[in-house]
């Protein structure tokens, strides 16, 4: 048996997540975490994670601080418009994304789709582009397709705001998104994108794929468009005998409309006809659905953790992962089975020492030792008040348990203490809830004066 999962089962299963991720059910909460203090080995080469319980486990342990999601969009690859770079138009029978791209970003931030690619005259070779696609320098409305002196022919598809750009624009990924709000509350870049979004063409057809060229002619042959629609007018290009090309007629008149099905009959034709396939756009139109229009299924989330966040995040140790935590519950001694709803919290473990830190000289990335009960742990941060807090993780690479009230506490760096109370957690319970996703990364050094730009993606 031969099967696929088709682009609209991804796109249907990332809008859910997406739904579920921008709710405002305060029942289900989304948020990334970081964690993990000590290296991955002797040389702190990043180790890749799995997708098993023993990988969840360890994850959750190591977690030192959470921050809700702040925001959340479909994102797709970027192409960024380059002078010189040969694009692909669009094509119904294009799977995922090609060698060559088939839409850009210019430096104004507006996406592009292209309609048709520039080809040469007499070879039907693909020309590069020389010309920035922009609908102003083209002298037409935003909602209309153009095509530029050097052949290629694009249409707006919609502007990337500012505030899209500083959340989710990134070397790798651009932002995209259908306005589901109504006009009289949308910014000027919505109002923009509202505009192309309800004035789309179903069903034109934008081009024309030369399967085989055929031989013989002697002049282009007149094209005519079969099919449910209307409206499509086509010419072809007739070098040594073949048909190299066929491009579309002006946007106003040349791509037709309503089309769901076509096929192409020729007149004046050469000894042996040449095979052309109609390229057929979405039913709705180009710019209805930009995801749809890019194959967007992947979601960025992000957040930005700035300094200690009010003491939820360390900024005297660094870490290493990151995850994306769904439906944290509560510890029984806050609310029993309560879901965690707040902003940001730490969610070490730690322990408490009956002499101040200060006269202890235990500091960070030590590993502590329970003299009785024998468990170890890294420590990721002490008390900077002069307190008698502990804040620590257990993995893999520790001996895993709990403290022990009283008991001798060694480091490894030389730090010495007695034990006061050996086993207290956050008010939260970080192996509750679902663990969706874990990166790790190089070490980040973390300080007062520094924000992370924390930005997860999910693909579908």
């Amino acid at each position: 048996m031969v099967a696929i999962v088709t682009d609209a089962l991804k796109a249907d299963i990332s809008r859910k997540i997406f739904d579920e991720v921008v709710s405002s059910a305060d029942s289900v909460e989304f948020y990334i975490g970081i964690g993990k203090t000590d290296i991955y080995d002797s040389s702190d080469t990043t180790a890749t994670p799995l997708r098993n319980t023993f990988d969840d486990r360890i994850t959750r342990g190591n977690l030192e601080s959470i921050k809700k999601v702040a925001a959340t969009s479909f994102v797709v690859p970027r192409n960024t418009w380059s002078s010189g770079t040969i694009y692909d138009s669009w094509n119904d029978k294009q799977v995922g994304y090609g060698s060559n791209a088939y839409y850009v970003l210019t430096e104004d931030n507006e996406v592009y789709i292209c309609l048709q690619q520039s080809k040469d005259a007499t070879t039907g070779a693909a020309n590069p582009s020389t010309v920035k696609p922009s609908f102003t320098d083209a002298g037409v409305n935003q909602v209309q397709a153009f095509q530029t002196s050097d052949g290629y022919r694009w249409k707006l598809l919609y502007s990337v705001s500012a505030g899209n750009a500083t959340n989710f624009l990134t070397a790798g990924f651009i932002p995209v998104e259908r306005i589901l709000i109504d006009s009289s509350s949308a910014s000027a870049f919505q109002l923009q994108q509202l505009n192309i979004q309800n004035t789309p063409t179903p069903g034109q057809i934008i081009g024309v794929e030369v399967v085989d060229g055929g031989n013989g002619y002697t002049s282009a042959p007149t094209l005519t468009f079969r099919g449910n629609g209307s409206g499509a007018l086509a010419t072809a290009t007739v070098a040594g005998g073949q048909i190299v090309k066929v491009e579309m007629d002006n946007e106003s008149s040349g791509l037709g409309s309503g089309f769901d099905f076509a096929s192409i009959s020729q007149s004046g034709g050469g000894s042996s006809n040449a095979t052309l396939r109609p390229i057929i756009g979405p039913r709705e139109g180009f710019g209805k659905d930009p995801r749809n229009d890019l194959k967007s299924s992947s979601i960025m989330l992000n957040t930005k953790p700035t300094g200690a966040e009010s003491g939820a995040f360390n900024i005297t140790n660094d870490f290493r992962q990151i995850s994306l935590l769904k439906e944290l519950k509560l510890t029984d001694s806050a609310l029993p089975g309560g879901t965690f709803g707040g902003t940001s919290t730490q969610v070490n473990r730690r322990l408490t020492l009956t002499a101040n830190i200060t006269t202890t000289g235990f500091s960070a990335d030590e590993i502590i030792t329970g003299g009785t009960s024998g468990a170890t742990a890294f420590i990721d941060e002490v008390d900077s008040g002069n307190g008698k807090f502990i804040f620590f993780h257990q993995n893999e690479k520790t001996k895993n348990g709990t403290f022990t009230d009283g008991e001798a506490l060694t480091g490894s760096a030389g730090g010495s203490g007695t034990v006061d109370s050996g086993n207290l957690f956050s008010s939260i319970d970080i192996y509750s809830g679902d663990l969706l996703y874990i990166e790790n990364r190089a070490r980040i050094v973390r300080s007062a004066s520094q924000t992370e730009d924390i930005k997860i993606i999910i693909t579908v």
